[in-house]
């Protein structure tokens, strides 16, 4: 298939754009598991609704863990609702689901946004999950819809500037609900 200029619109599927399986995945809001944060320092502004982590900040909630050097945390009535994270890069980790292998992401930025549903990587941004790859400059993913965007960059340190992916072949990753790693059924 012939690239249609720089962005990409990907099946959701594809690596199950893994990512984060459902809305209710990466950081919960409605989960009873607190946020854990470490970090060399801190600045909290109540009135603001903002935190403000640097150095070596490690941000973790059941099993799903970012690492950053930094990390602002926006709060709402409902608690944290908004995560950007910087690093270099900065780290992505959430356990598999349903059969699933692990997450690992990765990024110069790093946004969640629960109020918008939304997963950004930014810059230099990588995801893999069970041998699949999905590499961009910018990679958006809609946790409700599923769908996933992803957009080439500029041409720069022996990359191509454009948006690349490795799907493992169906066989080897077949699950037991008769789909591929790539998301699709057999019978498609």
């Amino acid at each position: 298939m012939k690239p249609s200029g720089k962005r990409s619109f990907c099946r959701p599927a594809i690596l199950a754009m893994a990512l984060l399986a459902g809305p209710a995945s990466a950081f919960n809001l409605d989960s009873d598991i607190p946020i854990k944060v470490s970090a060399d320092s801190a600045r909290l502004d109540e009135s603001a609704g903002t935190a403000v982590y640097t150095g070596a900040v490690e941000l973790i909630q059941g099993e799903t863990r970012l690492d950053a050097d930094r990390v602002v945390l926006y709060r709402n009535q409902q608690g944290v609702s908004r995560i950007e994270a910087a690093g270099n890069p900065a780290h992505y980790r959430q356990p598999g689901q349903e059969g699933e292998g692990t997450t690992d992401a990765r990024a110069l930025n790093i946004t969640w946004s629960g109020d918008e549903n939304l997963v950004i990587f930014e810059r230099q941004a990588v995801i893999e999950q069970d041998g699949n790859v999905f590499r961009g400059d910018v990679i958006h993913y809609d946790t409700v819809r599923r769908v996933v965007t992803a957009e080439g960059g500029t041409p720069s340190d022996g990359g191509s500037g454009r948006v690349e992916m490795v799907i493992q072949p169906r066989n080897s990753a077949q699950s037991s609900d008769g789909k591929g790693s790539d998301g699709s059924s057999q019978g498609q």
